[in-house]
């Protein structure tokens, strides 16, 4: 279980497990960062960049790029999904002309090679 120890604003904080993966340390960062800068604002002492990072964050601009963003995302994930399916309906094509040869016949005395010969 984690411990709690104190910070500066005598506040209790709960201290963490160390991360397992780099993705959750990053994460964890990010968010020790986040509070940071929050008791900053808060107390009256961040920087102007502080200020001007959260007021772009907040904007409706950055809202709509964000939003953007993700819709380019899932359009790249569909094309790479139907590049794979049609990969995929290409393989099952194969297989099944190679299903449908073996049952034509070796033999070619049973059908004429001269179409006018019956």
């Amino acid at each position: 279980m984690a411990t709690r120890k104190s910070t500066r604003s005598n506040e209790p904080v709960m201290q963490s497990p160390p991360a397992m993966t780099p993705e959750e340390r990053e994460n964890r960062l990010i968010a020790l960062s986040y509070d940071a800068v929050e008791q900053r604002i808060l107390s009256g002492t961040a920087t102007a960049a502080e200020y001007v990072h959260f007021l772009k964050a907040g904007s409706i601009r950055q809202r709509e790029e964000m939003e953007k963003l993700q819709k380019e995302n899932a359009l790249l994930k569909a094309k790479t999904e139907a590049i794979e399916s049609e990969r995929d309906r290409a393989e099952s094509y194969k297989e099944v002309i190679a299903a449908l040869s073996s049952y034509r016949s070796e033999s070619t005395d049973d059908y004429p090679t001269d179409p006018y010969v019956y």
